[in-house]
């Protein structure tokens, strides 16, 4: 019995090390091609917030039109414009695809990774990951990922640097630390989950939902919140994607944050939503998985 027990401790910590920072600090030497290098802190963009913000927006805006028959009550919160708006792309769209024309074809829906191909051209998912005892990974599932293009976002609550996370923190490897401090903990269980879905519903005003908790569930609505299962890489394999900070700006279409895996543990009308992206190193070819810097050294 204890040799058992034993061996459970040792698959979970195999599995734990490649997020446990200190263990990976203690390990920087081994393994130089798990460190990025960036001159300042303000060039650590792979590319830029105008692009981000568009990516996001063109892949929201099309998961928004793909659920237009579920959207009647957030659309009478809209003004009379922007009604009109996606109403004149919900034409356009259906033009596009070649829906038939009776009202049953037309409310048929894609899945979530299907909208992510049409609109970027490829989807990823998460998998059994190819490194031994690494446990779930993000793959490409279908299409090339071009170099500089967001693949995926990392979800879960924001606290500010002096905001409690010591209970949420206990034996949590999906915690990320941004450069000036602010955590993100992007755990889909335990308490981590408890407040996440706390919070969100604090945040809803009426039919409008400020984030999406979906990525909480096997049945993910935003197909991009799935950078917490991304491995860091190794010497054996190197870092096809980065972390990259992104601070969700104040005028973000209401209609579509939704679709934003990221909510704020203390509300805060003054600060920006700040978000992690992951974006591509060089061009990633379908079938191959993703793996990350963990650690980013500013020369």
């Amino acid at each position: 019995m204890p040799g058992r027990l034993l061996r459970g401790l040792w698959q979970r910590w195999r599995r734990y090390k490649y997020r446990f920072v200190p263990w990976i600090a203690l390990n920087l030497t081994h393994n130089p091609r798990t460190l990025r290098y960036v001159p300042e802190e303000s060039r650590d963009k792979l590319t830029t917030d105008e692009d981000v913000l568009g990516t996001l927006l063109k892949v929201f805006q099309a998961l928004f039109l793909n659920d237009f028959h579920k959207q009647s009550d957030t659309l009478a919160m809209l003004p009379a414009p922007v009604r009109s708006k996606y109403q004149d792309l919900l034409t356009v769209q259906h033009q596009r695809v070649k829906l038939l024309e009776n009202s049953q074809q037309q409310q048929n829906t894609f899945k979530p990774e299907e909208i992510m191909y049409q609109t970027l051209g490829f989807s990823v998912t998460r998998a059994t990951s190819s490194l031994t005892s690494a446990g779930k990974g993000v793959f490409v599932t279908k299409g090339l990922v071009p170099k500089g293009t967001v693949v995926s976002m990392y979800p879960g609550t924001v606290y500010q640097k002096y905001e409690p996370i010591f209970f949420q923190s206990i034996g949590n490897p999906f915690i990320f630390r941004c450069l000036d401090g602010v955590l993100i903990d992007g755990n889909d269980k335990g308490i981590s989950k408890v407040v996440y879905r706390s919070c969100n519903g604090r945040d809803r005003l009426g039919p409008l939902r400020m984030s999406d908790s979906t990525w909480l569930t096997s049945d993910i609505h935003n197909p991009l919140a799935v950078g917490q299962y991304v491995n860091n890489c190794s010497n054996d394999r190197a870092a096809n994607v980065c972390y990259q900070e992104f601070d969700v700006p104040a005028l973000f279409p209401v209609e579509l944050k939704q679709y934003l895996p990221n909510i704020a543990y203390s509300f805060d009308k003054q600060s920006s939503l700040r978000c992690v992206v992951l974006v591509a190193l060089r061009d990633i070819k379908e079938g191959e998985e993703l793996f990350s810097n963990y650690f980013t050294i500013v020369s």
